[in-house]
Formats: C-alpha cells, structure tokens, sequence
C-alpha cells in the first residue's frame, strides 16, 4: 500500500475553466487523491429543491483518466442562503441565547429536524449521483464537526431527557450532582435551568458529554445515509479538528471506516527543535513534539492508521499570520506524519483564493496559479512515496500516555494552573513532549482502550504508561492503572490523577485515590507557584530542569525520592518519587515538568528505546522514528528539525548526513 498524496480541489472556486490544467500538474506532482464538493450546498442545491449535480463530472473524468482517485465530500456545514432565510429557526444559539449570525460557516443546530431534511435531501442526491463514479475511492461527511455547543430549546429539551433517562429522579440528581450547594436542589425536572447560567461542574460535565454525543450522532447519521450508495471498496470519514469543544474523537471514529483529520502546526522557526515558541492559534501546534502529538491523537482515535485530509501548504491563518515553511519543512511535516501512521497527506488547498475569509490561506500553488517552490517540494514528495510500501504499518511506541477527554473538559471548567483554560492540553504536552525530547516514541490510548485491553495485556504491550491529569475517571478505572503496574508496568501519574471521579467530584479520599498506597505517597494540599522551581535529583537530570506551575505536596510512605525542589518552603516536599508495586512500578510526578525535567524522568523511566537499535547516540535536532510493517519488517524516518546540517551515526558504525530541514527514510 502507497501512501496517498494530494489536496483539496475546488475548481468550481474559479472563475476560469482550468480542470484539465490542473489535474496535468497534480499528475505530474504525483498526486493520487483529491478532496471534492464539500464546501458548496449552494452550488448543489442553488435553490430549494433544484439541484444541479453535473458541474462535478468533468472534475471526477478527468482525475480518473489520471489515475487519481476522489474523496467526495457532503457539503452539510456550510448552509445555502435560501435555506437560513426559509428556516431561521435552525441558527445555533449561544451561550447568550442570541443565534449565531448567518455569514461564515457551521452556524446550525444540527440536531434540528428542520435542518436534518434539507441535509438528507442533499446527501442523497449527490452521493446518489457519483456513488459509482470509478474515481471515488470514499466520502467525507461534513466537515471539522462540533465547532460549537448549541444552546437551542430544542436541544436543551432533549438535554433534559437524557438526565431523566440517565438518572432516573430528581433526587438521584441532586445527590448526584451535590445540588444542596448554593441551593440548587429540585423539586421537579423543570426546575433545571438552562445551562448558559450554570456554575456547577457536574452539570458542565454532562452538558459537554451530551453536546459531544450530538456531534457523534450526526456523524452517524449521515455515514449511514452515504452507506445506503456506497460500493463495498468505499469508505465513509470525516475530517476531526481535535480541539474543537463538541467533538469525541473516538466516539466520532467508531461511527466511520476510518479515521481522518486535519494536523495544522506553525511552520518556520517553530519547527527548528532547538527553539521553544509558543502556538500562535489554538487549532494549531508549535514545536516538533506538537506536530507528532497531532498524528498520535489520530492514531488514538481507532487506533489503526489515518487520513490526513487537510495541513499546511503554505501560510495558513488570517492576512496578518504569514509564516510559509522553510525549504523542506513540508516534506519533513509530511514524513513526520507518515511515521505515525499517516496513510494519506492531502494539503488545504490545491490553489491559494482570490476571494474569501481564506484568501491568505495559501494552497500548493499560489494567487499567480503558476507552479513554485511549494509545488515543487510537494512533488518531491510524491516522487519519494511512488515506491514506499507501508502496507499493515503500525507506528513503534516505548510509551503510552492516557487521554480522557472527560478530564479535558471537566480542567475546562476548572482549571488548574492559573489563568490556562487549556490546562489538560499543557500538563499533557508536557509529557508527550518529554517523549519526544528524550528519544522514546509515544502511544496515545484513550481511558476506554485501555480498558478494553485490561492491565496484563497493557503491561505487555506498554512496559511505561503515563497518566497525565487523569482527572475524571471510575473506581475501575484508577484500579486498572494500579493492576497495571501490580502485573509489570511501569505506572507513572502525574498532578490530578486520581483525584475526581466519573462525576467530576473530588473524592472524598486520601490522594491519589486507589493508588496512594501503590505508590507509596499521598497528598494533602497542593499549590500553583508563578516562577519555575529548580530541581536536583538522584536520577540523571537534564540541565536547568524545573517545575512549573503547580505542585503537590507530596508525602512520602514508602516512596523512594527521585526528585527534589531547590526552594526554602518547597523543599520540604519532594517532586518525583517511585515505588515497586507487585511486578512493576509506580512513580508520581507532583508538578508540571518542563521540557528538562519532563525528559529526564521518560529517559530514567525508559533507558532503553526502540529508535536505540538503528541510532543509538541520536540527539535533538534529530528525530528517529520508526514501525513495523503487516510483514514484519521495519522502516525508520530520520529527521533533522534544525536549519544546519547534522550527521548521524548509526548503531552499525555509519554516518548518515542530514541536510538542514532533512528527512531520511530507510527500508530495513
């Protein structure tokens, strides 16, 4: 299997006829895919019940003449202007209880039967006509879905039918959720009020959960729908942005065929590894370690290989964000993603706009439409996966780190560090980044894989698992970690874990709760401070390691101190401690580590990785990634994230020289 290479097209976005133009220059770039007719209902539909389905033909011939094959998108999340006008009921609602104004994209309440019968009308005239079109290989529904949570009558309505299923009463309720606090204790269900005037946490957990649960049940809807056409060889996706608040992407992924997403990261400086810059958007990532933690996330979803079905071409953000790559950054992101299991790269957007909110979101060609630097690095690109078989590949991983989203948005909603309501993502990172930073390759599980798998079966397959602000999780489930450890995994947890339950309640409980006593440790209070802590320690510390952020005030009951602050109040407290529990081990990290500090508890917690048996004295800038392929061999990814050329000397004795940007991918 040849990884798929190509872009967004959206030949209907110009004025000219330049089919027949582009796809000559897609095919000789080497593309073998393009994403098609997703951003257009008013172009499929330009008034109410009047289709026009043919424009797309000439788009489908053409690229299958060439041997490319197509996604075909439902255009679901950007609404025609009739539809809004004959329907202003179907506006999402915020917060505020105004509707979203009209104009930009995503601006319904999906879950409205008004706005599901125009959808499906759609959908099946469309997918209905080119469903057995040669080209089309599968189908995109909607498009980056769950930007907003959705304050309408209507699913507030249903939101109180789920908590009288789920519940049952209201006194389940009250005690369930604490509501003898500040007096809101029920007497009847309509007693609830709306959720833009709530302060209390458990009912922010279970609106969010509901709101996520609204996002998968479109998706479904629709994948069903597109199936009722679909030919056996076609797969249904479609494209998760992580962050946006009312997507659960492994909810999400178990309702399609295959997982697919859109990795976007700052280019330029931000990819250099001896550099630390922070993100400039929230939807996208700084740093080497932001851009694998992307692909891990995608791996996470159904844990098998992906679809990347939109990242960076050129400069993508607002007129004011212009920040292309370096010469070789694209391949270098793009390999980057393939070592973690990406089986498709298709860039947003084939051609740079003339017009549009995305006009400064530049495409593999740029506003002149005349192939340059971008065009020419990306054909390098498909050059290079014509002959890389990655059939079966399975990305290699030393370590696994927990994701809950439940711990994500309940930290939302209660931030832990100050003034950081992305809280979860920072601890987290943190972490990641120290994987990445200390040489050790990464497996993100979310809580429920992990589950499934049951802790014998963890500890053979991930001899270190961390749980990162494990915050919101079962009985079972904090009994899972520590059977973990009990059957020979490492078991490494750091600030909140174990400290609220399925509700989002702190536990009544010595913390960590469940664990304390495996880990040899317990807490009683617990702090922010503004200024990193220096650290010294037992085990071999990177230099100028520090805590940031918060800390624990650790107590030791039979704990082994690894790690201790260097502060007149602090230091009574030690920062990292471990503990041998049954056949395994426990350590707890009682801060947020930066980068130093996070990489040398990874590098302690693992001395020896998979990428040690082809480069063994690798170092930052250089990146070594690697997996195994359905036969059982393995293909390693060497990359050098810097703007100077560095050589690297492999565990047989050769020298690799990788030029500045570089990516090196070897067949073993």
């Amino acid at each position: 299997m040849t990884v798929l290479l190509g872009a967004a097209y959206y030949a209907e976005y110009h004025p000219h006829d330049r089919i027949e133009t582009d796809l000559d220059l897609m095919q000789q770039a080497g593309f073998t895919v393009i994403r098609v007719g997703e951003s257009v209902w008013s172009t499929w539909e330009p008034r109410d019940g009047e289709f026009d389905l043919e424009w797309l033909l000439p788009v489908l011939d053409g690229a299958h003449r060439r041997g490319i094959a197509v996604v075909l998108g439902t255009p679901t999340y950007a609404v025609p202007p009739w539809l809004q006008q004959a329907y202003p009921e179907i506006a999402a609602r915020s917060a505020d209880g105004r509707a979203v104004p009209w104009g930009g994209r995503q601006e319904v309440d999906y879950s409205h039967p008004a706005f599901r019968f125009h959808a499906e009308r759609v959908i099946r005239a469309v997918v209905g006509r080119y469903a057995e079109h040669p080209a089309v290989i599968g189908y995109q529904v909607d498009n980056e879905p769950g930007l907003l949570l959705f304050h309408n009558h209507g699913a507030f309505t249903r939101f109180v039918r789920r908590l009288k299923q789920q519940y049952g009463d209201v006194e389940t309720l009250n005690r369930e959720w604490g509501l003898t606090y500040w007096s809101h204790r029920l007497a009847d269900w309509s007693e609830l009020w709306r959720p833009e005037g709530n302060t209390l946490p458990q009912y922010d957990l279970a609106w969010r959960r509901y709101q996520a649960d609204l996002t998968t049940e479109f998706i479904a809807w629709q994948a069903d729908l597109v199936r009722e056409y679909a030919m056996p060889e076609q797969f249904v996706t479609t494209c998760i942005s992580y962050p946006r608040p009312a997507a659960d992407d492994r909810a999400l992924a178990a309702v399609l065929d295959v997982t697919a997403g859109n990795p976007y990261y700052a280019m330029q400086d931000h990819l250099d590894a001896t550099q630390d810059r922070a993100a400039l958007t929230a939807w996208t990532t700084s740093g080497v370690a932001g851009l694998f933690r992307q692909a891990d996330r995608l791996w996470s979803s159904r844990q098998e290989q992906f679809l990347v079905t939109e990242t960076n071409a050129q400069s993508i953000d607002g007129s004011s964000e212009n920040r292309p790559p370096w010469p070789g950054q694209l391949r270098q992101a793009a390999f980057a993603l393939i070592s973690r299991g990406a089986r498709m790269i298709e860039y947003w957007h084939w051609h740079s706009l003339p017009y549009g909110t995305e006009t400064y979101w530049g495409g593999v060609l740029p506003h002149s439409l005349r192939p340059g630097r971008v065009y020419e690095e990306i054909a390098g690109i498909g050059a290079t996966l014509k002959d890389l078989d990655l059939e079966g590949f399975e990305p290699d991983a030393d370590v696994a780190l927990l994701w809950s989203n439940d711990s994500h948005w309940a930290l939302q909603f209660f931030p832990p560090l100050s003034g950081q309501d992305d809280s979860y993502e920072r601890i987290f990172d943190s972490y990641h980044r120290g994987v990445v930073d200390a040489g050790a390759q990464a497996r993100i599980l979310h809580l429920a894989q992990a589950r499934s798998a049951g802790a014998r079966e963890l500890a053979r397959r991930y001899p270190v698992v961390i749980a990162p602000a494990l915050y919101v999780a079962t009985d079972a489930e904090l009994e899972l970690l520590r059977d973990y450890a009990a059957a020979g995994g490492h078991l490494v947890i750091g600030i909140r874990t174990g400290y609220g339950d399925h509700e989002a309640r702190a536990r009544v409980a010595v913390a960590p709760a469940f664990l304390h006593e495996a880990a040899g440790v317990r807490y009683e209070e617990f702090t922010n401070v503004d200024e990193p802590v220096p650290v010294t320690a037992s085990i071999p510390l990177r230099e100028n390691a520090h805590a940031t952020a918060w800390i624990d005030g650790l107590i030791p009951e039979g704990a082994e101190t690894l790690v201790s602050y260097a502060h007149p109040e602090l230091g009574r407290f030690p920062a990292v401690v471990t503990r041998e529990h049954g056949a395994g081990r426990v350590t707890t990290v009682g801060t947020v580590p930066d980068p130093a500090l996070a990489a040398s508890v990874v590098g302690w917690a693992v001395p020896a990785t998979v990428a040690d048996q082809f480069a063994p004295e690798r170092s930052l800038p250089v990146t070594v990634t690697s997996g195994r392929r359905g036969d059982g061999s393995r293909v390693w990814f060497l990359l050098n994230w810097s703007g100077s050329e560095v050589t690297v000397k492999t565990a047989d004795g050769e020298s690799i020289t990788l030029e500045k940007w570089g990516v090196r991918v070897i067949e073993g």
